[in-house]
């Protein structure tokens, strides 16, 4: 069974982008090399800020989701634990 990431990167304009990954370096090399999502094709580099593991992509998915739903304000509470 592999190992699913729920993952926050902090962008070039400092923004914050979240997504799931089940081999996060390889996410995080796309995202710099302007191969990632369309969100942080334009705001390269990133940096990883945070992640978590998820048993499954399902667990992922539903985790990603509740963090998409923060505010800034509570994403930055949550990377500063």
């Amino acid at each position: 069974m592999d190992n699913w990431y729920v993952y926050i990167v902090r962008c070039s304009d400092d923004t914050l982008y979240t997504g799931i990954t089940n081999d996060i370096d390889k996410r995080i090399e796309k995202h710099n090399s302007g191969k990632g999502a369309k969100y942080t094709k334009y705001r390269a580099p990133v940096v990883l800020v945070y992640s978590e593991i998820c048993k499954d992509r399902a667990e992922a998915s539903r985790r990603e989701y509740q963090i998409k739903q923060m505010d800034r304000a509570q994403k930055e509470q949550l990377l500063s634990k």
